[in-house]
């Protein structure tokens, strides 16, 4: 009697590799798109659930704080476990919290949902770059350049348009329904194509008392910064979230270097290039972010532009992001880094500087691609640079703390504008903005002392046997 044959097992539509890449760009194009997207449909949604359009801004804070809150605890549930199951269990929260925001019965429920969402973003974010840097060696990470800067540059230059588009022809509850059928796809790939690690390194013991410093001192320190510039500095809210979300982040420093298993570790800002990439994140994200702050003010109170001209000079800003990818994949292994990033920041500072002095509109947008394309090269390349020599072990870790780092730059660059804006009263002329740009110009050159830190040579393959 012939026995039965035995059915191979179906393959996946994707595996290995290539679900990694697809897996990661959508859930990150999924959360860099919702940072942006819902800011033109918030009058709409104060209007549907009859509250002011200031009560509709809770919408975006608990998107914020969320993100904040999720940052510090991803390294260690990474280890913990597993970069997989971490990342696909906050693909399918965010996917849940999607449509718990479209189908919202009240402002209330909307922004409970939407602070689930932050949480699931903030820990998608760095576990998500950990999956990727782990299915890649260093020295094929140039060629990656493609695939973060979609999600990082282009998702959120086209959430104010698409929220904008999708709010007035459909209705708001959409901007969160496209998340749906994307997310839910992305987590049917990653179960079937993606392979957990061969062995997760160990989490070791849950830090809580570092859990208890750093989650809120950050949630709080990004609420202040965020909502100072709107609310005022010395507003109740603001100065108390600020001062204390200040000295809670101080005793978690603190307390991460005495103890021996930290929640973040503080003391892989030790390593040359790692250190270096990572303060460098944070200069270059608040010189970016303070840029794109000012720009739109400078062109609407100086120049009497109206908000979709101010809107449109920013764009070529995304455009030259997604440039700078192809410049990484052939300069880096040729110039290698410090030869690729510290020309790079230095000529991307004086493009910022002259975007004050740009009076026509076409002259701005070609200024505003020049700084997508020299800084987009010079970030692209320290990112790459800064993860060549960081151990498969602690990439977890390490891209959690980058992480929080470039956030925190980001805010920190819009909340220093604006406070020199503040500083110099309610003169209408350029001079305030041209002294803006000047300041988001000189973060960024500040960052060229760091890149001379950087390796001079572009991570090699690894020797063979």
């Amino acid at each position: 009697m012939t026995p039965p044959a035995v059915q191979a097992p179906a393959r996946p539509l994707l595996a290995g590799r290539a679900a990694v890449v697809v897996v990661y760009t959508a859930a990150m194009c999924m959360n860099g798109l919702d940072s942006t997207i819902v800011n033109p449909a918030l009058f709409s949604i104060a209007e549907d659930f009859g509250r002011p359009v200031s009560a509709a801004n809770a919408v975006e804070t608990a998107f914020l704080v969320g993100l904040a809150l999720g940052l510090p605890a991803a390294g260690w549930l990474g280890d913990r476990y597993g970069v997989k199951r971490v990342f696909l269990g906050s693909l399918a929260a965010f996917t849940l919290a999607s449509a718990l925001c479209a189908a919202a019965p009240g402002l209330g429920a909307l922004s409970a949902a939407r602070a689930v969402q932050g949480v699931a973003g903030g820990l998608l974010t760095p576990v998500g770059m950990t999956l990727l840097f782990r299915a890649f060696a260093p020295h094929e990470r140039a060629g990656l350049g493609r695939v973060l800067i979609v999600p990082t540059a282009l998702m959120p230059a086209l959430g104010p348009p698409l929220g904008g588009f999708l709010t007035e022809h459909l209705s708001w509850h959409w901007l969160f329904l496209v998340n749906v059928p994307i997310g839910a796809a992305a987590v049917v790939i990653g179960l079937t194509g993606l392979r957990g690690a061969e062995e997760e390194p160990p989490a070791g013991r849950f830090d809580t008392t570092g859990f208890l410093l750093a989650t809120p001192g950050l949630g709080l320190l990004t609420y202040a910064l965020g909502f100072g510039p709107a609310h005022g500095w010395t507003s109740p809210g603001v100065a108390l979230g600020g001062l204390l979300g200040l000295a809670l982040l101080g005793a978690a420093v603190r307390h991460q270097l005495r103890t021996a298993e930290p929640l973040v570790d503080i003391r892989l800002l030790a390593d040359r290039t790692f250190g270096a990439a990572s303060w460098l994140a944070l200069l270059t994200s608040a010189g970016l972010m303070g840029a794109l702050f000012v720009l739109p003010l400078l062109y609407q109170a100086a120049r009497g532009a109206s908000a979709l001209d101010a809107g449109l000079s920013v764009f070529p800003e995304a455009i030259g992001l997604m440039a700078a990818s192809q410049v990484v994949d052939r300069l880096l292994p040729r110039l290698g880094p410090r030869r690729l990033a510290l020309p790079g920041l230095l000529l991307a500072a004086l493009v910022l500087a002259a975007l004050g002095f740009a009076e026509n509109p076409w002259a701005v947008r070609v200024l505003m691609f020049a700084v997508g394309l020299i800084l987009g090269t010079a970030v692209l390349t320290v990112q790459i640079a800064g993860f060549a020599d960081v151990p498969g072990p602690a990439m977890g870790r390490a891209m959690g703390l980058f992480t929080i780092l470039r956030t925190l730059g980001g805010a920190l660059g819009i909340a220093a504008t604006a406070a020199l804006l503040g500083a110099l009263g309610d003169d209408t002329g350029a001079g305030p903005y041209r002294l803006a740009l000047g300041l988001t110009a000189a973060l960024v050159a500040a960052g060229a002392l760091l890149a001379l830190r950087l390796p001079a040579e572009a991570p090699g393959p690894p020797p063979e046997d």
